[in-house]
Parts: structure tokens; C-alpha cells; sequence
């Protein structure tokens, strides 16, 4: 039987080379893939071991589950935990506005109103672990805040129990101011803050806005007419001061009623006057 592997004098040991070769070889192979093992999983670490911030930005970090800090700093950040989970949250100024919601105001009358929210995140960690989506959040809380505003004022001041108050229309200062405090109030939690909140859109709803119109001229015109008479009266009082102070005319109790009531007519009427010049005498 032959033997597969001749020995031959190799150095100054008698070895069998083949064997001693392909030993070596499986060696070889073994080690490079240990080699390359290791240069692929630095790599791989050293891939996940940096995070690059953009302006107007931060990276939240956790480290399986656990929150670990918040990197603001702009520009190219290494060194970095490379088990981190890193996500990105934008501190840009957003604009959200609503859709135009149907309401009843504190008359009970229906309206139609929107709102335009300005708002941008300040705490990313707040923002990613206190809510679900800060961003769906940010548009149900701010529709809310406006529902629950305009049922506490009318939308324009017609009755009575209004004067003097705040309204919807006429107020848009006072409105916005409060507006932006209560979206403040419900968003402050998820590390948000409300630059700004405003009403886009006003109007009666479609079905009373005719009868809202009709009431608002009717509300006009007796305010007019309140103004007209009150200054009527002003100017006829002086006019008999004045006669009486000049003694133009002598005017008995009845002589003055019947001036009075022509002078009010003149004053009050909507139409031009047409005076009659008596040629007669004054007294019977």
C-alpha cells in the first residue's frame, strides 16, 4: 500500500510538509475571518458612534429604553454611545391652522371660527416621551382651547347685558392674548411653546346669518336714534335758555310744548322738513 503523504527532509525535521501545509492553511483561513470580524463590528461601532445636529435642532438619546440626554450643539458630534437610539426633533417655528370649527357663543348663536397657532418645541425629551405625537397634539389641544373660547364670549355686542364687555369681533386683542395663554396652558406638558394665537376666520354660521344681519342693522338703527334724540334734546333745551335769557319771546307753558314738539320733529324727522311761516298772529 502506498502512503499517501511522502516524507522528504524539510529544514532539519522530517515532517510530512502536505499535512504541515494544509494545517496552516485551515490556520490562515480561521484567522483572517477572526480579522475581519473584528474590523467589521469597530466599524460598525464606529459608524453608530456619531450624530450630526443641524440648526434649529436636537437628538434624543436612549440607551435601551432608558432616556440618556439630549444633544442641542450643533455641527458633527463623535464619541457618541453607538447602542444609542438617536431621534431628531425639530425646534423650528411651525404655523398650525385649524379647520373652522361651528360653535355657539355665549348667546347661544351659532358662528363659524378658526385659528392660526405659531409654535415651536422647546424641550425634545418632553416633547417624544410626555405625548404620543406632539405634532397631532398640537392641532386637537389648540382646536379645544379655541372651542371652549368662543362659547365664553359674544361674537358682537347687540344685547344689552353685552355693553361694555369683551367680544369675539371687536376685540381681537384681548381675544388673541387669552387664545394663545389657554393653547399655552395645554401644551406646556409636551415641552412646547405657543408664540402666537390668533383668529383666521369669524363669521355667523350659514343658517343665521341673514336674521344676525337684520338684528345688527336693527341695533344700529336704534343706536342712532338714541344718539339723535339725546342731541335733540340738548339743542332744544339750549334754545330755550337761550330765548329765555335774551328775552326774545315771552313763552307760556303751552307756547313752549308746542316749540318743543316742532323743534324734535325738525330735529329727529329722516326727511327734509318743510317749514310753514305763519302770517298770522301768535295769539288768539
Amino acid at each position: 500500500m502506498a502512503w499517501p503523504f511522502h516524507s522528504h527532509h524539510c529544514g532539519s525535521n522530517y515532517f510530512p510538509c502536505n499535512v504541515y501545509s494544509l494545517r496552516f492553511g485551515w490556520a490562515g483561513i480561521a484567522l483572517g475571518i477572526l480579522v475581519q470580524s473584528i474590523i467589521g463590528i469597530l466599524w460598525c461601532l464606529m459608524w453608530n458612534s456619531y450624530v450630526i445636529i443641524n440648526p434649529n435642532e436636537a437628538a434624543v438619546l436612549q440607551f435601551f429604553g432608558k432616556y440618556s440626554g439630549s444633544v442641542k450643539t450643533e455641527g458633527f458630534r463623535w464619541f457618541v454611545n453607538p447602542l444609542y437610539e438617536k431621534t431628531k426633533v425639530i425646534f423650528r417655528i411651525r404655523n398650525f391652522e385649524s379647520a373652522k370649527l361651528k360653535v355657539n357663543d355665549v348667546n347661544a348663536n351659532p358662528i363659524d371660527i378658526a385659528a392660526v397657532v405659531v409654535w415651536r418645541v422647546y424641550d425634545a425629551a418632553e416633547a417624544l416621551f410626555e405625548v404620543d405625537d406632539y405634532i397631532n397634539y398640537v392641532q386637537i389641544q389648540s382646536e379645544a382651547a379655541l372651542r371652549a373660547m368662543a362659547t365664553k364670549y359674544p361674537y358682537d355686542i347687540i344685547e344689552e347685558k353685552d355693553q361694555g364687555g369683551v367680544a369675539l369681533s371687536s376685540h381681537q386683542e384681548v381675544i388673541a392674548q387669552e387664545l394663545r395663554e389657554s393653547v399655552q396652558a395645554r401644551l406646556s406638558r409636551a415641552g412646547i411653546e405657543v408664540l402666537e394665537a390668533r383668529i383666521s376666520h369669524l363669521a355667523y354660521a350659514s343658517e343665521v346669518a341673514q336674521a344676525m344681519l337684520r338684528r345688527q342693522q336693527a341695533s344700529a338703527v336704534v343706536a342712532a336714534r338714541r344718539e339723535i334724540v339725546d342731541g335733540a334734546v340738548g339743542m332744544v333745551e339750549l334754545a330755550l335758555e337761550q330765548l329765555s335769557a335774551k328775552d326774545i319771546i315771552v313763552l307760556d307753558e303751552e307756547k313752549k310744548a308746542t316749540m318743543v314738539s316742532n323743534l324734535l320733529v325738525v330735529l329727529c324727522s329722516e326727511t327734509d322738513t318743510t317749514p310753514v311761516i305763519n302770517t298770522g298772529s301768535l295769539h288768539h
